[in-house]
């Protein structure tokens, strides 16, 4: 049981990192400035940020599913996973914690006008069009939103087996800043720039913290299952 809530604050905990590190922050923003649109209406401005934290939970809920079933339904990939995923989760976890500390990179390019086109087609949905920029977004990986979700969710949740959870868990982190913005653009949106400079100023040291601890636990790992094996 206490390995089980340890693996769903852990999902929890990699959604909500993967929402304010800069790259998706961005799609969030974009989120943000959608939802602002109606702040003149508190239970719309309410509404759509609850909408677009059921799109992006139910997508990597469904790629959750997919990607566990898939990988484990083919034999020899199911026998070598169950084999030697203690073994792969240490080079992972340093690798995923190479990325939030930087020490790795991969060349992206900007996404702020296709982020404004999405924008543009949820527009014409209404109120309804919060879900599909969740959907979408959650769909739009860059390095660290990928080394989180395929280099840490997808492991883990392999590893325990919860396919639904977590992955739910995580997608429901993903979104909890947009809403809780909803919520402050909803009952007093004065507060919205302070907001969005507080998130920053967290990130950086929720991801120096995390990526040391992922680094650390990497190491142990690969010394456990791998050198005293």
């Amino acid at each position: 049981m206490n390995e089980w809530l340890l693996g769903a604050g852990t999902a929890l905990w990699l959604g909500i990192l993967t929402s304010i590190s800069p790259c998706p922050l961005a799609t969030n923003i974009a989120a943000v400035s959608y939802i602002s649109r109606r702040v003149e209406k508190t239970r719309l401005a309410v509404f759509s940020g609850l909408l677009y934290t059921a799109g992006r939970t139910l997508t990597y809920l469904a790629l959750g599913v997919v990607l566990s079933a898939s990988l484990l339904a083919v034999p020899q990939l199911s026998h070598f996973l169950q084999k030697y995923m203690n073994k792969l989760m240490g080079p992972l976890l340093i690798l995923v914690g190479m990325f939030l500390l930087e020490l790795l990179s991969l060349p992206t390019s900007s996404g702020s006008g296709w982020g404004q086109k999405m924008q543009a087609h949820a527009d014409k949905l209404g109120v309804w069009g919060a879900g599909l920029l969740g959907i979408v977004f959650a769909l739009s990986f860059c390095p660290t939103s990928a080394a989180l979700f395929f280099g840490s969710l997808l492991p883990l949740t392999m590893k325990s087996g919860s396919s639904v959870i977590y992955p739910g868990l995580y997608g429901i982190g993903t979104a909890l800043p947009v809403l809780g913005f909803a919520l402050v653009i909803a009952f007093g949106a004065k507060g919205l720039g302070a907001a969005f400079k507080r998130v920053s100023t967290f990130e950086l040291w929720a991801r120096r913290i995390t990526g040391g601890l992922f680094i650390a636990i990497g190491v142990w790992m690969s010394v456990r299952f791998i050198l005293m094996a």
